[in-house]
């Protein structure tokens, strides 16, 4: 590990922005577990993803 962290050091490079969207594509998942109608289900998570782009 001490290779990536020598790289944070002078860089001030991280994959917090990754990490971010993987996390926000996991919770729109989430939101749309239980329908069980697939177009519910897409209908659900473009609307959460589209309010999020909004907000």
């Amino acid at each position: 590990w001490w290779d990536a962290i020598e790289v944070l050091i002078v860089t001030g490079a991280t994959t917090a922005k990754v990490e971010a969207g993987n996390t926000g594509i996991k919770n729109i998942k989430r939101t749309g577990r239980g329908f069980r109608n697939p177009e519910n289900y897409r209908t659900r998570i473009l609307l959460t993803s589209a309010a999020r782009t909004v907000a």
